[in-house]
């Protein structure tokens, strides 16, 4: 234990995703005893989310007190301006070097996107000790005076994703094969006699995916390029052979991957097995994985779950210190590195069973749990902050189990599973029953989430309007106004059919429109100034009245926010011009996400991911502040994520930086 270094103490746990309505609910009807109990200490209190209510954008706020245009953080996506191409917003990538493409010259790296100072690196200057377990928008990791931190999202899987699963099966049909929108690598498997071989798909292979972008940046191929070019692409990726044992009746399988084995009975999950991808000589990445036998009757189905980092030998740091993530490992043995540690993908492409869901869902929770409750019986903190995200994924997947409404409510699936969200609900409620028991009675605690959330009942194709009101324009198509949406293409991505010589607008991301400016982007049209704000003006005032449901006339868009009016700060520049305010029971489309403009303008959501906050209207997607002292609330009873940070720093007497839009939720008291 180490010693008391006479600082008060203070616990933040956050729970992505709970809404400070269901808290009531459940709270009201007994549920939740453990956090009825910290409110009648403290109170409960809606906390004011960001613009967008997204989670990276909202716990960056939470991290540095400031909003989006100091941190920028705006999305899951950015956009290149000069290819319009979408990308992940929250880290670039700085790929290994090699010499004479085999020997190592560099590591790869990764830089945070993320601008503002964390609250407790802040803190750590001023003496203040800290343990910072799994909160998002903390890869890569930064240097913490004073302090531990432990990488959550974006923290990906070996292959570089949110986590890409893999999934084998006998009743597979060979068109399903390949990969799915939703992040997932399907593969038939074909047993000669009683075994299948097949293979795992790994990291991308550096050295390969170097050699093919100098082949690329090349201005045209011999034909001698394109040979090469096509052998490089059967080794782009590094593969490990997967060997299925089985007999037709059998209700398990033995499965063997690259060498290790393991027997599984139909349901059952393998212990984490560790796995080796050589590259060449010089260079291995380290992962882990989890398999689960699904079915073995007349068929067989193996699940893969996405490859961790292995935390004693990640390809870069995940930790602050390095050596902290091996440090847990040797203590608590195997855990979840991966930032998005749920099953979602799985379960939105219909290849995981609901309880599968549960039981994958119950164990992300538990894995996050125990980091936590390690570091806080080590006593070597002044200020301890911990995430768990499993709230915010059982509601994107079961929240149309609350909805009768929900074009995807089923009456035996709800009375089978209607409680799910309840019962992650339940275990957040004992998770901090754990907390309480572990801290001490002058110990100041806080729980917090980013956002709260809304049903999912119907998709919305953004650009599709965007064409149909002449704002995005088809190549093929004329300037006027008497467009139809047959001549939209359907399902692409990546704006191929725009043309940027006659397009004014385009939206991408969960709910942003970003103007075709000139100087800005690469094929830019609108003028800033006067041309600007009447873009601005018309389209946010006809997106509200003209954006309508087809089936019910019901406006779709609440508010629509002008990037000047809710941006300010360094970052500003990367803002999108317009984000859209979704009401309730609408959001974008997964293609919109992309860029696409799929042929139908409302349809309905089809997908058990049903329940969402990103692209609604932040007004009305405000997270909860539960705490065991009350706090000097804004006239409405409210608070703002950005008040965290400036609270956090009162409460130890740290002056906070200028640049800070929150406040002090204790008003300096201690």
């Amino acid at each position: 234990m180490a010693p008391d270094t006479g600082k008060p103490k203070l616990v933040i746990i956050g729970f992505d995703g709970m809404d400070p309505d269901l808290v009531r609910e459940y709270m009201a009807a007994g549920q939740l005893p453990n956090l009825a109990r910290v409110m009648k200490a403290g109170g409960l209190y809606d906390l004011d989310t960001t613009v967008s209510p997204e989670s990276p954008t909202a716990w960056a706020s939470f991290a540095t007190g400031v909003n989006p245009g100091k941190h920028n953080i705006y999305d899951f996506l950015v956009r290149d301006t000069q290819t319009y191409f979408p990308d992940l917003g929250m880290v670039t990538r700085t790929p290994p070097t090699f010499l004479w493409h085999w020997i190592p010259t560099s590591r790869p790296k990764v830089t945070s996107l993320r601008g503002g100072t964390s609250f407790w690196v802040t803190a750590g200057q001023a003496g203040v000790r800290s343990s910072i377990l799994t909160v998002p928008i903390t890869f890569p990791p930064e240097d913490v005076p004073n302090g531990e931190l432990l990488s959550g999202l974006p923290l990906p899987d070996v292959r570089g994703t949110m986590g890409t699963f893999s999934y084998y099966a006998t009743d597979l049909s060979r068109f399903e094969e390949g990969s799915t929108e939703m992040g997932g690598i399907l593969r038939r498997l074909a047993f000669e006699g009683d075994t299948a071989r097949t293979q795992l798909i790994g990291p991308p292979n550096p050295i390969v995916r170097a050699q093919l972008a100098e082949l690329d940046a090349k201005p045209t191929l011999a034909d001698a390029d394109r040979t090469t070019r096509a052998e490089l692409e059967t080794r782009a990726d590094v593969a490990l052979p997967l060997t299925i044992t089985w007999t037709k009746g059998r209700d398990a399988a033995d499965i063997d991957i690259d060498g290790q084995k393991v027997t599984l009975k139909v349901g059952e999950w393998s212990k984490w097995i560790n796995l080796t991808f050589r590259v060449n000589l010089f260079v291995t990445i380290h992962g882990m994985t989890q398999i689960h036998l699904m079915k073995a009757d007349d068929d067989v189905q193996v699940y893969v779950a996405p490859v961790n980092w292995k935390p004693d030998a990640p390809p870069v740091p995940m930790s602050y210190p390095a050596h902290f993530a091996g440090d847990l490992y040797k203590k608590l043995g195997p855990f979840r590195t991966l930032g998005w540690a749920e099953a979602t993908w799985p379960l939105n492409e219909d290849r995981m069973t609901e309880a599968t869901f549960m039981d994958d869902l119950y164990r992300a929770f538990d894995d996050r749990a125990q980091v936590i409750l390690n570091r806080m019986t080590s006593g070597a903190w002044d200020m301890l902050i911990g995430v768990i995200e499993s709230t915010d994924r059982v509601q994107h997947m079961m929240w149309r189990h609350r909805d009768t409404a929900h074009p995807m409510h089923d009456v035996a699936e709800a009375e089978q599973h209607g409680d799910s969200i309840l019962r992650i609900y339940r275990r957040s409620d004992q998770f901090i029953g754990e907390v309480l028991d572990q801290i001490g009675p002058d110990t100041t605690l806080m729980i917090v989430s980013d956002h709260g959330f809304h049903s999912w009942r119907k998709a919305v194709n953004l650009n599709s309007w965007l064409v149909q009101h002449g704002f995005m324009v088809l190549k093929g198509q004329t300037e006027s106004r008497d467009k139809t949406l047959n001549d939209l293409f359907s399902g692409a991505e990546f704006f191929e059919h725009v043309d940027w010589s006659k397009t004014r607008a385009y939206a991408m991301g969960l709910g942003q429109i970003y103007f075709n400016l000139r100087g800005r982007e690469g094929q830019g049209i609108v003028s800033a100034g006067d041309e600007y704000r009447t873009l601005s003006d018309d389209l946010a005032a006809r997106l509200k009245a003209d954006l309508r449901d087809p089936d019910t006339g019901a406006p779709i868009v609440t508010n629509v926010y002008k990037r000047d009016d809710v941006y300010t700060g360094e970052y500003l520049h990367n803002a999108s011009d317009l984000q859209v305010g979704f009401a309730d029971g609408y959001r974008v489309s997964w293609q919109t996400t992309l860029g696409g403009a799929p042929a139908e303008l409302v349809y309905p959501n089809m997908k058990r991911w049903s329940g969402d906050h990103g692209g609604f209207d932040f007004a009305d997607t405000a997270g909860v502040l539960i705490t065991n002292r009350p706090i000097a609330t804004d006239a409405r009873g409210r608070a703002n994520i950005i008040d965290i940070a400036p609270t956090v720093l009162g409460f130890y007497g740290v002056t906070a930086p200028q640049t800070i839009d929150g406040r002090n939720l204790w008003a300096g008291r201690k």
